[in-house]
Order: structure tokens, then sequence, then C-alpha cells
């Protein structure tokens, strides 16, 4: 396999540091609110690597942060704490909160196929790991306690910028959104390792510590659960773009402080998912859910094929006229892939080619375009029986997960789909009339029916609410 190292800022061979065994660690949501489909897209980007390693026969061995404490509104330490924003907006506790949004992140993962991390570890438990990895970097010179908290002296390092491949003065506050000046560090750079009592009076979550009660920075989480789970040596660490800096490269600034030695071999980071108004986040407001994109009548797998369609280096700008093109195309395919039989005889020989092609696309840097191609050159193919093909889809869908060969459980009752579609045919007639009220009025008697119409530029489509 060959993938994007960001760190190398080159497309390498992947080669583990174990022969066989991948060490793999994603970082995982701030649950203080639903994950919407922006930060999804990096998720279905490291299932696809997860899968992908599997389908070449390594044993992965993968884990996740849940980030519930320590997580501010701001790249500069400064701000509240998210999950205490969350809590005092929503009146719950903050364990609460991290509860409910962690089961509906996992929720989402089941709808878009995502396989579910082996070890998922939240950051408060790990707090003793914390302060043990501090007290280090301290006694190693590589941290400084100021105001009430305790922070890493970048300054220590040779090459803080090691992934980034910025320059120091180009770092200035201002490069991201809420940055500020902080008076308690040394150099600007520098990052918090331990806040105490000083710096937030109302944080609900509070540990003693050698430096006082107070609660770890974001960035320790990471580097500590990985650790704790996956050694001293990781081979791959994957997230989104935003997570670059200054997440990672703090990460790879306090690990590798910490160990002494080269920590993690391989970064892999998913670009932006845009929407008109540019990246889509969670702190702007009006995003879109999994939820709200079923509400809507979108099969999720749409939205995880759209994905595919596109690589996960370049920006993907979410439009709903794009995902109606993906949802008609996944609904083409799925149609296509049950319609295969069992008839005829496996054709070992042209399986072996196909899956072959398959893997030269999908060990290419994760060209998941490439190898949606080659599926449909299968499906193409008047040469191959369909046994054949039928056996090649399953193969395919170990890493694409589209559920292409899944019946679905829902039985439409015929009576039912008549009615539905003389409804639908009846409104047309009205909406080319210029008879809107009428057209309404056939959308709302079959709302009331939990039928639900989309206008389509193919047409009118339905589906049953839940």
């Amino acid at each position: 396999m060959r993938i994007y190292n960001t760190l190398t800022r080159r497309q390498e061979e992947f080669i583990p540091y174990e022969k066989g065994v991948v060490r793999m660690y994603t970082c995982g949501p701030t649950v203080y609110h639903y994950a919407h489909i922006g930060n999804l897209r990096s998720y279905i980007m490291e299932d696809i690597l997860e899968k992908t390693l599997i389908y070449d026969g390594y044993k992965v061995k993968r884990v996740m942060n849940i980030t519930d404490v320590g997580h501010l509104s701001s790249d500069s330490d400064s701000g509240n704490d998210k999950m205490v924003e969350s809590a005092k907006k929503n009146h719950k506790s903050v364990m609460e909160i991290a509860k409910f949004y962690t089961d509906a992140f996992f929720d989402d993962f089941k709808k878009l196929n995502i396989k579910k991390p082996e070890i998922i570890e939240p950051a408060t438990n790990l707090i003793d790991d914390y302060i043990k990895f501090i007290k280090t970097l301290l006694d190693k010179g590589y941290a400084y306690f100021s105001g009430g908290n305790v922070y890493f002296d970048t300054s220590k390092l040779k090459d803080y910028y090691v992934l980034t491949n910025h320059k120091e003065d180009e770092m200035v506050v201002g490069v991201r959104e809420g940055v500020e000046n902080d008076p308690n560090k040394k150099n600007q750079a520098d990052f918090a390792l331990w806040f105490t009592k000083s710096k937030f009076e109302d944080q609900e979550l509070k540990w003693d510590s050698p430096w006082g009660l107070g609660y770890p920075g974001w960035h320790i989480e990471c580097s500590c659960i990985s650790m704790k789970h996956l050694g001293e040596h990781l081979d791959i660490h994957c997230g989104g773009v935003d997570n670059i800096f200054p997440h990672h490269t703090n990460e790879i600034a306090q690990s590798e402080a910490y160990l002494g030695h080269k920590w993690c071999n391989y970064w892999v980071h998913c670009e932006h998912l845009n929407d008109k108004n540019g990246k889509m986040s969670k702190s702007k407001g009006g995003f879109l859910t999994v939820s709200l994109l079923e509400e809507k009548g979108y099969n999720p797998l749409a939205y995880r094929l759209m994905c595919l369609q596109s690589h996960y280096r370049k920006q993907l700008v979410f439009t709903f006229e794009s995902l109606d093109n993906a949802l008609t195309s996944y609904n083409k395919l799925k149609n296509k892939t049950l319609s295969l039989t069992n008839e005829g005889v496996l054709d070992k020989t042209e399986f072996d080619n196909y899956k072959n092609k398959f893997k030269e696309c999908i060990n290419d840097d994760m060209n998941t375009s490439s190898a949606l191609t080659v599926l449909y050159d299968v499906l193409k193919d008047d040469k191959l029986n369909d046994k054949t093909k039928k056996e090649l889809v399953k193969s395919f869908d170990e890493v694409l997960s589209l559920d292409l060969l899944k019946k679905d459980d829902k039985k439409i009752d015929k009576d039912l789909e008549k009615y539905v579609e003389e409804k639908i045919k009846e409104r047309n007639i009205a909406k080319k009339n210029k008879d809107y009220t009428l057209a309404d009025k056939i959308r709302e008697e079959l709302k009331e029916k939990n039928i639900e119409l989309k206008d389509t530029r193919e047409g009118t489509t339905w589906s049953k609410i839940a």
C-alpha cells in the first residue's frame, strides 16, 4: 500500500513497525454536540483506510479517544471548555452531555457503515497518566509552570513545526480563528498541558495534581491514550486537516520529548467538506447531520458514496444537488447488484484479475473513485457470469461498505405503493397547472400517512418515515 504522509509531504510505501500488525490512532470527537457530515467525512476516510489494511491481510489495532474534557473554544488555550459550555446550555452535567453525544456519534457510525474502533477511551479515564506524563516533561526541562498552568516549552525543540513545514514567524496570532495572546506563555507557540483553578473557577470536572486542582489540556489526552494501548511506536495517526495545527503538531512535540525518539511514522489527513459558505463548522451553526439527511429522505449510504466518489485529500463541496446525484447513483448501483443471481461457476481467473485491479486502486493512496470504476466495469462486463460478478461485489464491499448485496428490510405494501404513485401523478399534474395549493395539499396528505416526498431533477421520489 502507498499512502500520502503529511509528515514527509509525499506518497510513501506503507511499512508497519511490526510485520503484519498496524497500530492506528484516530482522533475522536469532542462530544459537546452532534457530529456534522463534514466531521464524518474524516471518519469515512479512516474507515476505508482500516478496511483496506485488513483487505491487504494486516491485523489492525485501532484506538480512538473521546474528548469529554479539556478542549477549549480557541486554539490559544483560552475560552471555556466546550463540554462545560454545552452542559450549561442544556442544563445537564458534563458527563450526561458526554454520554448523550457519544451515543449519537456511534449511531452515525452505524448508519454510515463505519467500523467502530477496537478500543475507545474517554479522556477522563486517564488523569493519572496525564499527571505522570507532565511530571516527566517538567523533569526533562520541556515544560514549565506559569500563571497557575503547566505549559510545554516549544523553544526546546529543534523543529516544532515538522508537521506543518512552517517557520516560527509565520505562525503568528490571528492565523487561526480565535487565537489570542496569552501573557503566561514564554513563547506564543507554547501550549497548555494542565490548567489549575486559577484558570477557570467554574470548571465542573477537576482533579488533584501536583500543580493544584485542575484539569488536562486537550492535546495531552491523545498522546497518553495512544501510548497506553499502542505502545511507544505508532504506525498511523489520522484526522482532519484542521487537526494538523496545532493539535497534531503539539502531539508530536510532547510525545517525542517524553519518549526521546520518533513516535509516529505516517500521518494521514482528510480534507474539508465545504458548503456554499466555506468549511462546515459546528461553531457557525446550521450544520448538517446524518439524522437531518435521513429526515430529508436520504439514505446515509448515499452520502458515503458521495465521499467515495472524490479523493479524501481533495476538498469536497456539499450541495443537495450533488447528494441527489449520489442517491440516484446509489439506487441504480444497488438495483444492479441485487439483480445478480447465483448462476454460473466462479471464474477464478477473472475474479483474481478484477480483485487485483481493485486492490491496485485502493492501495494507491485510497483512490476510491478508481476503485468504484472497477466495480462498474465488473457489472458491465458481459463475459462475466452472475456468480463471478456477485462474488467480486461481495469482495469489494468489504472495503466500500455500501451494503451492495443487502436487501432492504422495509417491505413496501403493494397497495400503498400504487396509492402513492397515483398521488404523485396527481400532484405533478397540479404543479403543471400551477395549482400549488392542491400540490401542497397532496404532500401534506401523504405526510399524514408517514410518506415523505422529495423532488429531484430526475422526478419525485418517496420514502416511508420511520
